[in-house]
């Protein structure tokens, strides 16, 4: 760890970064997005607290993690699946206003036909083709940002997400775009003569997601809308540099 920044290396068999152009087949951008890159870190290290805010339960983050240099170590390689996909969604204000204080019970969500077959209001599954990514492996580089309002010990932060990162625990297993995509990763000390090179791609990827999270929100409650950002992508080299969220480069919607 150098002045709070923090390298990964991270890999797994198969990854989708889904294009948002992209309506109703996956599309894989060719390379990880920020806000994967940033979920990686986030599954091993957050921190935050939950409150009440009226009615409404909200989550107040004490940071957020700054994704700024992804380096690509394999050519981005396309593989084509079709896979199952659930249409319906898990209602989060029943999750967290009545099923986790039991107030309610739980309904499950069937996904082994369509709304004819099951006889519920349900809409059942769906089969959709997936351009996704194989044997993708990336070196991330990212820095904790504390909220203003964050009164803890900086230093701390840093120190439990090194701990972590070392010892290979997380709260959640990471994943590269797709839950059924797992991500393995190992903590980045120091790079020497032996470590793995950026792979030769020179690529202009246009509009790539940035995130889908305002992150210079204090709070997060259920009832959000996305807050979507994009940036214009360039791999350099195996390289590409992210800009800071707070950036021009980086294009935000008209609201706050």
């Amino acid at each position: 760890m150098a002045n709070g920044i923090h390298t990964l290396e991270v890999w797994g068999d198969f990854a989708c970064f889904t294009r948002p152009e992209m309506k109703v087949e996956r599309f894989s951008y060719p390379v990880i997005t920020p806000s994967a890159a940033r979920g990686i870190f986030d599954a091993i290290y957050w921190d935050g607290i939950r409150e009440k805010q009226g009615r409404e339960s909200v989550i107040r983050p004490y940071f957020h993690w700054q994704v700024q240099r992804i380096e690509v170590l394999e050519m981005p390689r396309y593989i084509a699946l079709r896979r199952n996909e659930v249409k319906d969604i898990v209602p989060g204000t029943a999750v967290l206003n009545r099923w986790m204080n039991g107030s309610a019970v739980p309904e499950p969500i069937w996904a082994d036909g369509n709304k004819d077959e099951l006889g519920t209001d349900q809409k059942g599954r769906t089969q959709r083709q997936t351009m996704a990514l194989k044997n993708v492996r990336y070196r991330i580089t990212a820095q904790i940002v504390p909220k203003p309002s964050f009164a803890k010990d900086y230093g701390k932060l840093n120190s439990q997400f090194e701990r972590r990162a070392k010892q290979g625990k997380c709260f959640q297993q990471p994943y590269f775009g797709c839950r059924e995509f797992p991500a393995f990763f190992e903590y980045v000390e120091s790079l020497d003569t032996n470590a793995t090179p950026p792979a030769a791609i020179d690529q202009h990827l246009g509009f790539m997601l940035y995130d889908v999270f305002d992150l210079r929100k204090e709070a997060v409650g259920g009832g959000d809308r996305p807050f979507i950002t994009l940036f214009d992508a360039h791999v350099r080299n195996g390289v590409l540099e992210v800009p800071p969220f707070d950036s021009a480069l980086v294009k935000k919607p008209g609201r706050t």
